[in-house]
């Protein structure tokens, strides 16, 4: 037998006994190369960046067998288009906002923000200690995808409209960019919803097809230049009270890892989480300062007779959605168990810590 030959062929079978355990990722070199799709333009702060910041850290703990590519909002796949890609195998995995899928399951709501729902903290607790991740394995299974946390913007702003929101009146007929539940809420008190990726809003508001827009709060709102067509910035936001953005993976790409690998990217998904969380708070203070010091915007607190009424109507919204079918039904009744026990703990902690706060004055 002619040695070079049989070591050829034996190479050969090697690499492809490897590659017949891998489902989705490309090999080169031994290293697994991933595509990840996202609903955000690359580079954009707190979003585009966190996507890159967990690419790059699972490269570096990796010790660069796995590297992921990734794309921007529209550069490979239609920024509201991620799950479907990663669904059908155009893409590995995704940066995205669960909610924007909420046709394929109610379910997803949850996963992101419902209106008048979890903090960013409490959201962290169901999911890791609540019996969250369980049920969201459970609804990204239909669908060949498997979810990780992939950072939490916080508690979002009431959004921006062309004249203060100052009435219930001022919200019928009202067309606003607001996806998920919230949408569902703007429609049941007589406005319009809206559902647009980020970089389709600023055209909506210059062309006058929208009149309002929700996005997510000082900081990425300057980013986008709104305070460049409108004045009026609204809060607090009812329907995004802690939004969790999510890392969806090609469920058999994720079954062909190794526990290793898997490990590797539970721990960049939860470093991730809390990088995106404390950037969002450190960035915020100083984004509105300028919006209002540097660029005129003028800022309302919504009326507590308002806020009632979103409060009435998330009610009936939620109890609504609950009534899709049988998961949905399930994943609501553990939403609603655990806000329970997460009303009662963080008005006692943080609620009346942050009270107490106020009656010293630092400097």
């Amino acid at each position: 037998m002619d040695r070079r030959k049989f070591l050829k062929g034996a190479g050969v079978a090697a690499v492809g006994a490897t590659a017949a355990t891998l489902a989705a990722p490309a090999l080169a070199s031994g290293v697994k190369q991933l595509k990840m799709v996202t609903s955000w333009p690359k580079g954009f702060p707190g979003l585009g960046t966190g996507a890159q910041y967990f690419a790059d850290r699972v490269n570096a703990a990796s010790d660069g067998k796995i590297k992921i590519k990734l794309y921007g909002g529209g550069e490979l796949v239609h920024p509201l288009k991620c799950h479907d890609a990663v669904q059908e195998g155009t893409a590995d995995l995704y940066h995205s906002a669960d909610y924007y899928y909420q046709g394929k399951s109610k379910a997803y709501n949850f996963f992101t923000a419902v209106p008048f729902g979890f903090t960013a903290n409490e959201m962290d607790a169901w999911i890791q200690h609540g019996g969250g991740q369980e049920l969201w394995d459970e609804v990204g299974s239909q669908f060949g995808i498997k979810h990780l946390p992939g950072g939490n913007t916080g508690v979002q702003m009431g959004g921006w409209a062309k004249k203060e929101l100052a009435s219930l009146d001022d919200f019928k007929g009202l067309k606003m960019r607001i996806p998920g539940l919230g949408g569902a809420v703007l429609k049941k008190m007589g406005g319009t919803p809206v559902t647009l990726a980020g970089s389709e809003i600023m055209p909506a508001l210059q062309a006058g097809t929208i009149d309002a827009t929700e996005w997510v709060g000082p900081w990425n709102d300057m980013a986008f230049g709104f305070h460049k067509v409108v004045k009026h910035f609204h809060f607090p936001g009812f329907h995004e009270p802690g939004s969790m953005l999510s890392i969806g993976f090609n469920r058999k790409a994720w079954d062909g890892f190794t526990d290793s690998e898997r490990s590797i990217f539970n721990s960049c998904s939860l470093a991730m989480n809390n990088n995106t969380s404390a950037e969002y708070n450190a960035k915020s203070t100083d984004s509105l300062e300028l919006l209002v010091s540097k660029h005129g915007v003028q800022v309302h607190e919504f009326s507590d007779e308002i806020f009632k009424a979103m409060g009435i109507a998330s009610k009936e919204v939620l109890e609504e959605v609950a009534t899709a079918d049988d998961l949905t039904k399930k994943v609501y009744e553990s939403f609603l168990s655990f806000r329970r026990k997460a009303l009662v703990w963080t008005e006692l902690s943080d609620g009346s810590y942050t009270r107490k706060r106020k009656l010293v004055d630092f400097g």
